[in-house]
């Protein structure tokens, strides 16, 4: 493969909206092949754990994933919202093919342990397996990934859609030149969260340290972001946090760098 890959998490209020959606699935289609999506599908869960009576508790933009929790994020990351993408993909005669990390051995992780908060069924991932993805992605087949792993044990685990994107664009950039890019509902990563036009355009480690440290990044950003840096240290060629829009227009966004 001597192609580029782009890889694409898409997260926020457009995944709930069928118009933003809708407008996200059509630029995300003209990307140039090769390409894979994440989605992530969070506030899908909270609304259906409301509707089943399961309470939600978030932890640093975190999920905490207990039994209950579990089974609903099962359901919808894995079923609802991967085959709702994967039907609007197709509408657009984009051959797309819905996986989890458990498919294929795609995605391995374990447990999380030894933290000061329980995150419960949460996982980190040990191993990232792309073999499998290759012959599909040479024969134009774009995988779609919900963020569940698996612990190798017969045990699904609930892992940041974030996570699961960065881990794979870092496996992927042994094999070719990959870009890694987080589109969620604001233009990139903003001075003032109520304003859109505070784009940050350019955000290294020491500048994110700073932001966080005065509380101006916070909650979802934070692991949005160090998972960003992550891939930059471990051969990804170029990270951009952006919003639809910005998936066609070079320059957009919030670009990280070292």
């Amino acid at each position: 493969m001597d192609q580029q890959l782009t890889i694409v998490k898409v997260g926020g209020r457009v995944l709930e909206n069928p118009e933003t959606l809708h407008d996200f699935l059509e630029d995300f289609s003209a990307l140039p092949n090769p390409k894979i999506l994440v989605h992530g599908g969070g506030r899908s869960a909270t609304t259906m754990a409301s509707r089943l009576g399961i309470e939600t508790k978030m932890v640093e933009g975190r999920r905490i994933t207990d039994e209950d929790m579990l089974e609903v994020v099962v359901m919808v990351y894995g079923g609802l919202v991967n085959k709702t993408v994967v039907a609007g993909l197709q509408a657009m005669e984009i051959n797309a093919m819905g996986i989890t990390g458990a498919d294929l051995n795609l995605i391995k992780a374990h447990k999380r342990v030894g933290a000061d908060v329980d995150y419960g069924f949460v996982g980190d991932v040990d191993e990232v397996n792309v073999t499998s993805l290759i012959p599909l992605i040479r024969q134009g087949i774009v995988p779609v990934v919900a963020p569940l792993t698996h612990d190798g044990q017969g045990r699904l685990l609930n892992t940041n859609a974030d996570t699961i994107a960065s881990s794979l664009a870092v496996e992927f950039s042994k094999i070719l030149d990959t870009s890694l890019m987080f589109c969620f509902e604001k233009p990139g990563v903003l001075i003032n969260p109520d304003d859109d036009s505070s784009v940050i355009p350019f955000l290294n480690r020491e500048l994110f340290d700073m932001y966080r440290d005065e509380g101006i990044i916070s909650e979802g950003m934070v692991p949005k972001l160090e998972n960003g840096f992550n891939s930059l240290a471990n051969g990804v060629v170029e990270v951009i946090i952006t919003n639809t829009e910005g998936l066609s227009v070079p320059g957009s966004g919030t670009t990280l760098g070292v």
